[in-house]
């Protein structure tokens, strides 16, 4: 499959998927979202089997995800995607804004999430946003995080580390690299941002995870919050 970036500059439209389980909610959705000039739906799915199928047909930019679908749920789809497909990105339109969803999704590597309460206009922003590499959390997600995250920094259990201090000895890019965590940038996000190659990125990560022992990439966004860098 050939990269993302070289498909959408030949094509000049985001080639996006649209995955729902139920015909009377993904039928729609494409058809609203194909009326956008510089969107183009490649495949509408019915499951996770489905998604990946029109993923490895390529090209693909982004795949409108939801999370509850048979055969294969959203989150592990999306998880099979971030490993096998890197240069896709997800956006999650769901009608479940709960923690596990949310973190769920965003662990596995989803670049955007959005409730089903999202306007065409603030779905079509969000297929943009994750096609340049950034993510875009709707407003009730954001609240959810934030509350969340706050919560937990306010009474960490003795074996949390959130509500601990960032040790001393991080340099000031990985402060950067977990700034931009919190903020909701994916590894190609900061990458942009930062001007570094995506490996780099990584090995940022890698050692701030091993300095902080933050679990995960839901860790490291509870960590920035409590620490005050998101």
């Amino acid at each position: 499959m050939s990269g993302t970036s070289e498909q959408t500059e030949g094509s000049g439209r985001l080639k996006v998927v649209v995955a729902d389980d139920q015909a009377a909610v993904r039928e729609p959705l494409a058809a609203v979202l194909g009326l956008a000039e510089d969107i183009e739906v490649v495949a509408a799915a019915a499951d996770g089997g489905e998604v990946l199928a029109a993923v490895a047909a390529g090209p693909v930019d982004v795949v409108l995800m939801d999370l509850r679908m048979p055969v294969m749920d959203g989150i592990e789809t999306t998880r099979r995607l971030t490993e096998e497909h890197p240069e896709v990105a997800v956006v999650v339109l769901t009608t479940f804004a709960d923690d596990e969803s949310i973190l769920g999704a965003l662990g596995a590597g989803a670049r955007g999430y959005l409730t089903k309460n999202a306007g065409r206009q603030d779905i079509t922003r969000a297929i943009r946003a994750a096609g340049a590499g950034q993510s875009v959390l709707d407003r009730e997600v954001q609240d959810r995080l934030l509350a969340t995250a706050r919560a937990k920094a306010a009474a960490p259990a003795p074996s949390d580390t959130v509500g601990q201090p960032l040790p001393d000895d991080l340099t000031p890019r990985e402060r950067e690299v977990l700034t931009l965590i919190g903020q909701g940038l994916s590894n190609r996000g900061i990458a942009e941002k930062l001007f570094i190659s995506e490996a780099t990125v990584k090995t940022h990560i890698n050692n701030l995870f091993a300095k902080t022992h933050i679990r995960d990439r839901a860790d490291a966004v509870r960590r920035a919050i409590a620490a005050g860098l998101a």
